[in-house]
């Protein structure tokens, strides 16, 4: 039966060097008034000293509001220097000081795939040493390369968790391993009094049951924290996530209002599915500039019944010109975070949806997108090389993290990458159905090769998939000749607009390629439809 605790008994559990497991995606899922104790603690008295965390998408100093003070709390509780010394994630770019620490070489850091977290936990909390998965050949993941150390001190300090399979049955394959849990961080709603955790504010499934069977397999504790506590046997055995068999300590929430459901909302029962909103409040308002007409060329790639993730950033524009085009219902909309149906909300709110119809297991979601059940995955177009490789995770010395992408965009059988041309103080307009650009951008995206890989277009090719990259005034596909300019705007110079901001000469077809639709340019398009 598990023992009920408070936050600075469950902070004094944590040994220093313990290797901590989260299972989060943003603050869904944090314990937040446990990692504020256990930051308190290292303050007054230097323990615990040099943990290592692991998690998914995790927590950090975003847009954390202070229902009483009116502003944003703090930092990552746990990117004390000297706390944490070592990082291994999924996603990190919700935390600014964590991101400082990487950057400045003050901790090792390792990002694999999200998808690939929760995966491990699996294969770890059945008795086996890690994970094999193709996800990450030819990427920054692969030990070939990077071996998803994302630092020099990584480079020259750090231990290789990965390992390249060159032939297995005939294919080749990487091999994942973590480094042996000690204690399982868990946030639930509802406790009851043996310890069974409900999850029925929770807007994202994440992976906690994955997390809390790795953890006993590894002879770990597992600390939960609730918002409230209920009868033995008074629980629905249906909401029940976890079992109390599993589940060593239980901390109750000494100030449950404010606990965060997602970065910048406390709660919203729209996104539980313990109401339905009307979709207006998820509609973003798209203004007709060049941005609304890369989101409605994306949305053309789209047809009836498909099954499509959105990535953050401008890829969340093309859920609202489904909206504007009334055929938002003819596609199932769905997340990495394991959300189904109704609408991905954006910002603060990524990860959630309005309306779910479903909310699976994060872990399992990724199965299905690893054997190829996505239909299309849209994505941020940060950085292209002349193979048609993109690198998302490493930018001028930024780095976020690759989240669910490698596992998405290797699988999804169109990858669908869509942004501006060029970056940094572009400036166009859009007029009488033609594009004009005003001021041209200081960097070009389109370079002779990427700094760091995060996609590798010729291992998705070998699947059969498709990859289409587009922009406000050209499209390119990648097929097994090369990088095809197949499409240009109308009123595009491709000669001066085109090819002289590109690091290399893409394959340009006989004749030239074809104008994009000019209907893309007019205020109102209404030709979406015609094409589902």
């Amino acid at each position: 039966m598990a023992k009920f605790i408070t936050p600075k008994q469950a902070a004094e559990l944590i040994p220093d060097g313990a290797v901590i497991g989260s299972a989060v995606q943003g603050m869904t899922g944090w314990p937040e008034e446990i990692g504020l104790a256990i930051q308190e603690r290292f303050k007054e008295c230097g323990h615990p000293a040099g943990i290592t965390h692991i998690h998914g998408a995790g927590q950090g100093d975003f847009g954390r509001m202070d229902p009483e003070k009116k502003k944003t709390r703090g930092e990552d509780a746990l990117a004390e220097d000297g706390l944490l010394t070592c990082s291994i994630h999924g996603h990190v770019g919700c935390s600014f000081k964590m991101i400082k620490n990487i950057t400045d070489n003050k901790i090792l850091a390792y990002n694999i795939p999200l998808g690939i977290v929760g995966q491990i936990w699996r294969e770890i909390g059945r008795g086996f040493p890690g994970l094999m998965t193709k996800v990450g050949l030819g990427t920054y993941i692969d030990p070939r390369f990077d071996g998803a150390m994302i630092n020099e001190k990584t480079k020259k300090e750090g231990k290789q968790f990965i390992y390249h399979i060159p032939d297995f049955m005939g294919e080749e394959y990487l091999f994942y391993t973590l480094p042996k849990l000690n204690v399982a961080l868990l946030r639930g709603t509802t406790a009851d009094e043996e310890g069974n955790l409900s999850y029925e504010k929770e807007c994202m499934p994440c992976e906690p049951l994955d997390l809390a069977m790795a953890a006993k397999a590894s002879g770990a504790i597992v600390i939960a924290q609730v918002e409230r506590v209920a009868k033995t046997g008074s629980l629905d055995p249906r909401t029940v996530k976890i079992p109390g068999i599993l589940v060593d300590y239980v901390v109750v929430e000494e100030h449950p209002e404010r606990s965060m459901q997602t970065h910048i909302t406390h709660f919203n029962p729209a996104f539980t599915g313990e109401i339905r909103v009307p979709l207006r409040d998820a509609k973003q308002e798209v203004p007709f500039d060049h941005r609304k007409v890369i989101a409605r060329r994306t949305a053309a790639e789209f047809h009836h019944d498909m099954k499509c993730n959105f990535g953050i950033g401008m890829p969340g524009l093309v859920p609202s010109i489904l909206m504007e085009e009334g055929v938002d219902d003819q596609i199932m909309m769905l997340s990495e975070s394991g959300l189904i149906g109704g609408v991905p909300a954006q910002g603060g709110d990524f990860g959630a949806h309005f309306n779910p119809i479903a909310m699976v297991n994060q872990t399992d979601f990724f199965s299905f997108f690893d054997h190829g059940g996505l239909d299309a995955g849209v994505f941020g177009l940060p950085e292209v090389d002349k193979d048609g490789n993109v690198n998302t995770t490493y930018l001028n010395g930024k780095i976020a993290g690759c989240g669910g992408f490698p596992n998405i965009s290797a699988n999804a059988k169109h990858s669908i990458f869509m942004g501006t041309f060029t970056a940094g103080g572009l400036e166009c307009h859009v007029e009488d159905g033609k594009l004009y650009i005003d001021q041209e951008g200081r960097f070009n995206k389109f370079v002779d090769h990427c700094v760091q890989v995060s996609f590798n277009a010729a291992q998705c090719l070998k699947k059969g998939n498709k990859i289409s990259y587009i922009t406000e005034r050209c499209v390119f596909e990648r097929t097994e000749e090369g990088l095809v300019l197949t499409e240009i705007a109308p009123g595009i110079d491709l000669q001066t607009q085109v090819l002289d901001h590109m690091g290399f000469r893409p394959i340009v077809p006989e004749g030239g390629p074809k104008l994009m639709d000019a209907a893309l340019f007019q205020e109102n398009w209404g030709r979406l439809k015609d094409t589902f």
